[in-house]
Protein backbone atom coordinates (compact mmCIF):
# COMPACT_ATOMS: atom_id res chain seq x y z
CA UNK A 1 0.00 0.00 0.00
CA UNK A 2 2.65 2.58 0.48
CA UNK A 3 4.25 1.78 -2.41
CA UNK A 4 1.33 2.61 -4.50
CA UNK A 5 0.98 5.26 -2.79
CA UNK A 6 4.44 6.54 -3.08
CA UNK A 7 4.54 5.49 -6.47
CA UNK A 8 1.29 7.79 -7.06
CA UNK A 9 3.22 10.67 -5.73
CA UNK A 10 5.99 10.40 -8.17
CA UNK A 11 3.53 9.62 -10.76
CA UNK A 12 1.78 13.54 -9.49
CA UNK A 13 4.90 15.29 -9.00
CA UNK A 14 5.58 14.63 -13.19
CA UNK A 15 3.17 15.72 -14.16
CA UNK A 16 2.96 18.99 -12.30
CA UNK A 17 6.94 19.32 -13.39
CA UNK A 18 5.85 18.65 -17.09
CA UNK A 19 6.83 21.72 -19.48
CA UNK A 20 3.79 22.80 -21.86
CA UNK A 21 6.94 21.25 -24.63
CA UNK A 22 7.06 18.11 -22.70
CA UNK A 23 2.68 17.65 -23.19
CA UNK A 24 3.13 18.89 -26.88
CA UNK A 25 5.66 15.94 -27.30
CA UNK A 26 3.35 13.29 -25.40
CA UNK A 27 0.59 14.35 -28.17
CA UNK A 28 2.86 14.33 -31.22
CA UNK A 29 4.00 10.35 -30.08
CA UNK A 30 0.14 10.01 -29.25
CA UNK A 31 -0.54 10.74 -33.08
CA UNK A 32 1.95 8.10 -33.97
CA UNK A 33 -0.53 5.48 -33.69
CA UNK A 34 -3.77 7.47 -32.50
CA UNK A 35 -5.28 10.12 -35.25
CA UNK A 36 -8.86 11.80 -35.47
CA UNK A 37 -10.78 11.33 -38.59
CA UNK A 38 -13.73 12.94 -40.44
CA UNK A 39 -13.13 15.70 -43.00
CA UNK A 40 -10.30 18.30 -42.99
CA UNK A 41 -9.98 21.56 -44.65
CA UNK A 42 -6.52 22.27 -45.97
CA UNK A 43 -4.91 25.42 -47.60
CA UNK A 44 -1.21 25.99 -48.44
CA UNK A 45 -0.01 29.36 -49.94
CA UNK A 46 3.41 28.81 -49.60
CA UNK A 47 4.99 27.50 -52.13
CA UNK A 48 1.80 29.67 -54.14
CA UNK A 49 -0.33 27.25 -56.14
CA UNK A 50 -3.18 28.34 -58.26
CA UNK A 51 -6.27 26.44 -56.08
CA UNK A 52 -4.47 26.78 -52.50
CA UNK A 53 -7.48 25.15 -50.43
CA UNK A 54 -8.62 21.37 -50.45
CA UNK A 55 -10.83 18.94 -48.08
CA UNK A 56 -9.23 15.86 -47.47
CA UNK A 57 -10.04 12.88 -44.78
CA UNK A 58 -7.45 13.93 -42.48
CA UNK A 59 -4.83 16.22 -41.44
CA UNK A 60 -1.97 16.03 -43.75
CA UNK A 61 0.89 14.48 -42.14
CA UNK A 62 3.66 17.17 -40.78
CA UNK A 63 7.31 14.49 -39.67
CA UNK A 64 7.10 16.25 -36.02
CA UNK A 65 10.50 15.03 -34.01
CA UNK A 66 9.79 16.01 -30.63
CA UNK A 67 12.90 15.72 -29.39
CA UNK A 68 14.81 18.16 -32.17
CA UNK A 69 11.42 21.12 -31.09
CA UNK A 70 12.51 20.79 -27.74
CA UNK A 71 16.06 22.01 -28.86
CA UNK A 72 14.48 24.93 -31.17
CA UNK A 73 11.27 26.25 -30.25
CA UNK A 74 10.12 27.67 -27.57
CA UNK A 75 6.49 26.02 -26.57
CA UNK A 76 3.71 27.40 -25.16
CA UNK A 77 0.44 26.17 -23.88
CA UNK A 78 -3.24 27.71 -23.35
CA UNK A 79 -6.64 26.66 -23.50
CA UNK A 80 -8.04 27.40 -27.19
CA UNK A 81 -10.33 29.87 -26.45
CA UNK A 82 -13.46 28.18 -28.41
CA UNK A 83 -13.92 24.91 -29.29
CA UNK A 84 -12.12 23.29 -32.58
CA UNK A 85 -14.82 21.32 -34.55
CA UNK A 86 -16.76 21.12 -31.27
CA UNK A 87 -14.07 19.36 -28.93
CA UNK A 88 -12.36 21.14 -26.50
CA UNK A 89 -8.83 22.15 -27.55
CA UNK A 90 -5.32 23.08 -26.15
CA UNK A 91 -3.50 25.70 -28.16
CA UNK A 92 0.57 25.32 -28.43
CA UNK A 93 2.59 27.86 -29.72
CA UNK A 94 5.92 26.94 -31.64
CA UNK A 95 7.94 30.26 -31.65
CA UNK A 96 11.97 28.93 -33.28
CA UNK A 97 15.10 29.91 -30.74
CA UNK A 98 17.29 30.92 -33.26
CA UNK A 99 17.23 31.59 -37.26
CA UNK A 100 14.09 33.11 -39.03
CA UNK A 101 12.18 29.60 -39.71
CA UNK A 102 8.24 29.46 -39.55
CA UNK A 103 6.27 29.80 -36.73
CA UNK A 104 3.47 27.08 -35.60
CA UNK A 105 0.42 26.66 -33.68
CA UNK A 106 -1.13 23.75 -33.54
CA UNK A 107 -4.67 22.60 -31.42
CA UNK A 108 -4.78 19.33 -29.87
CA UNK A 109 -7.96 17.43 -28.41
CA UNK A 110 -7.97 17.61 -24.27
CA UNK A 111 -9.57 14.39 -24.52
CA UNK A 112 -7.74 12.56 -27.26
CA UNK A 113 -4.48 14.16 -26.83
CA UNK A 114 -3.68 14.34 -30.89
CA UNK A 115 -3.81 17.35 -33.25
CA UNK A 116 -7.37 18.94 -34.53
CA UNK A 117 -5.55 22.15 -36.06
CA UNK A 118 -2.32 23.58 -37.42
CA UNK A 119 -1.27 26.50 -38.62
CA UNK A 120 2.13 27.41 -40.32
CA UNK A 121 3.67 30.95 -40.45
CA UNK A 122 6.35 32.70 -41.74
CA UNK A 123 8.62 34.86 -39.75
CA UNK A 124 6.52 37.95 -40.31
CA UNK A 125 3.28 36.82 -39.74
CA UNK A 126 2.10 35.80 -42.93
CA UNK A 127 -0.08 32.39 -43.11
CA UNK A 128 1.56 29.14 -45.07
CA UNK A 129 -0.39 26.48 -44.51
CA UNK A 130 -3.20 25.58 -42.35
CA UNK A 131 -5.33 22.23 -41.71
CA UNK A 132 -7.90 21.87 -39.74
CA UNK A 133 -10.80 18.98 -38.98
CA UNK A 134 -14.25 20.85 -39.99
CA UNK A 135 -16.44 17.14 -39.02
CA UNK A 136 -14.70 14.48 -36.83
CA UNK A 137 -15.65 10.99 -36.63
CA UNK A 138 -16.75 9.83 -33.01
CA UNK A 139 -13.79 8.43 -31.67
CA UNK A 140 -10.23 8.60 -33.41
CA UNK A 141 -8.68 5.64 -35.34
CA UNK A 142 -5.37 3.90 -35.00
CA UNK A 143 -2.74 4.58 -37.26
CA UNK A 144 0.92 3.87 -37.65
CA UNK A 145 2.98 6.67 -38.88
CA UNK A 146 6.80 6.06 -38.34
CA UNK A 147 9.44 8.74 -38.43
CA UNK A 148 12.51 7.32 -39.00
CA UNK A 149 15.62 7.91 -36.32
CA UNK A 150 18.24 10.11 -37.28
CA UNK A 151 20.90 8.12 -39.21
CA UNK A 152 24.26 8.34 -36.89
CA UNK A 153 27.23 9.89 -38.68
CA UNK A 154 25.02 11.61 -41.70
CA UNK A 155 25.35 15.17 -40.23
CA UNK A 156 29.38 14.33 -41.02
CA UNK A 157 28.78 12.77 -44.21
CA UNK A 158 26.69 15.93 -45.10
CA UNK A 159 29.37 18.33 -44.63
CA UNK A 160 32.02 16.47 -45.94
CA UNK A 161 30.28 16.11 -49.11
CA UNK A 162 29.68 19.34 -49.33
CA UNK A 163 32.78 21.22 -47.83
CA UNK A 164 31.66 24.82 -46.94
CA UNK A 165 28.23 24.36 -46.23
CA UNK A 166 26.42 26.19 -43.24
CA UNK A 167 23.07 24.68 -41.74
CA UNK A 168 20.47 27.12 -41.86
CA UNK A 169 20.38 28.05 -37.80
CA UNK A 170 18.47 24.89 -36.16
CA UNK A 171 18.37 22.65 -38.88
CA UNK A 172 20.34 19.44 -39.27
CA UNK A 173 20.22 16.53 -41.61
CA UNK A 174 17.56 13.44 -40.76
CA UNK A 175 17.77 11.77 -43.94
CA UNK A 176 18.96 11.54 -47.50
CA UNK A 177 17.88 9.52 -50.71
CA UNK A 178 17.97 8.82 -54.45
CA UNK A 179 16.96 11.52 -56.61
CA UNK A 180 14.92 9.72 -59.90
CA UNK A 181 16.50 12.29 -61.99
CA UNK A 182 19.85 11.98 -60.97
CA UNK A 183 21.41 13.28 -57.79
CA UNK A 184 20.89 13.37 -54.29
CA UNK A 185 18.14 15.11 -51.78
CA UNK A 186 18.97 15.54 -47.93
CA UNK A 187 16.31 16.50 -45.70
CA UNK A 188 17.13 19.20 -43.01
CA UNK A 189 14.70 19.77 -40.22
CA UNK A 190 14.41 21.57 -37.09
CA UNK A 191 11.82 19.06 -35.47
CA UNK A 192 8.91 21.20 -37.23
CA UNK A 193 9.83 22.67 -40.48
CA UNK A 194 12.08 20.77 -43.38
CA UNK A 195 14.42 21.94 -46.01
CA UNK A 196 15.70 20.26 -49.35
CA UNK A 197 18.89 19.89 -49.73
CA UNK A 198 19.04 18.79 -53.33
CA UNK A 199 22.21 18.24 -55.66
CA UNK A 200 21.69 17.64 -58.82
CA UNK A 201 22.93 17.96 -62.71
CA UNK A 202 20.73 20.03 -63.66
CA UNK A 203 19.62 23.86 -62.10
CA UNK A 204 16.00 24.34 -60.57
CA UNK A 205 13.97 27.24 -61.45
CA UNK A 206 14.23 30.31 -59.43
CA UNK A 207 11.21 30.79 -57.15
CA UNK A 208 10.37 32.03 -53.68
CA UNK A 209 11.84 29.83 -51.14
CA UNK A 210 14.66 28.33 -53.44
CA UNK A 211 18.33 29.22 -53.89
CA UNK A 212 20.94 27.61 -55.63
CA UNK A 213 24.11 27.93 -57.14
CA UNK A 214 26.88 26.01 -59.38
CA UNK A 215 29.49 24.39 -58.04
CA UNK A 216 31.85 22.80 -60.19
CA UNK A 217 30.08 20.37 -62.51
CA UNK A 218 26.94 20.16 -60.52
CA UNK A 219 23.99 22.25 -59.25
CA UNK A 220 23.10 22.47 -54.97
CA UNK A 221 19.73 23.53 -54.25
CA UNK A 222 18.41 24.53 -51.31
CA UNK A 223 14.33 24.58 -50.82
CA UNK A 224 11.99 25.22 -47.78
CA UNK A 225 10.16 28.32 -46.25
CA UNK A 226 13.26 30.45 -45.40
CA UNK A 227 13.76 33.95 -46.61
CA UNK A 228 16.08 33.91 -49.46
CA UNK A 229 18.93 35.68 -47.11
CA UNK A 230 19.48 32.34 -44.92
CA UNK A 231 19.25 30.07 -48.28
CA UNK A 232 21.66 31.80 -49.59
CA UNK A 233 24.10 31.90 -46.98
CA UNK A 234 23.60 28.18 -46.21
CA UNK A 235 25.01 27.62 -49.65
CA UNK A 236 27.61 30.78 -50.39
CA UNK A 237 30.31 28.87 -48.90
CA UNK A 238 30.27 25.80 -50.91
CA UNK A 239 33.69 24.70 -51.98
CA UNK A 240 33.18 21.45 -53.53
CA UNK A 241 30.81 18.95 -54.19
CA UNK A 242 31.31 14.88 -53.90
CA UNK A 243 28.72 12.60 -53.08
CA UNK A 244 30.58 9.69 -51.99
CA UNK A 245 30.41 10.44 -48.19
CA UNK A 246 26.42 9.61 -48.76
CA UNK A 247 26.42 6.46 -50.51
CA UNK A 248 25.64 4.51 -47.11
CA UNK A 249 23.09 6.64 -46.36
CA UNK A 250 21.04 6.14 -49.56
CA UNK A 251 18.57 3.65 -50.49
CA UNK A 252 18.12 2.66 -54.08
CA UNK A 253 15.51 4.70 -56.23
CA UNK A 254 12.59 3.13 -55.34
CA UNK A 255 13.04 1.74 -51.88
CA UNK A 256 10.99 1.83 -49.25
CA UNK A 257 13.30 2.41 -46.29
Amino acid sequence: MVKRAFALALALTALAQATPADDLAAALRQSRTLAARGEAEVSVYFPPRAVPTRTAARLPVVPFRPALLARHFTVTRQDAPAPVVGREAIRYDLTPKVGQAARWTLWVDRAWNVPLAYEERMPDGTLARRAALTRVQPQPVRVQTDVPPIPAGLRSAVLTALPGLRFPPGFAPVSAEVREGGGVTVSLSDGVNVLALVVAPRNVRAAPGVASRRVGGRFVWLVGNLPDGPLRNALSGIRAVDETPLGTFLPSVGSKR
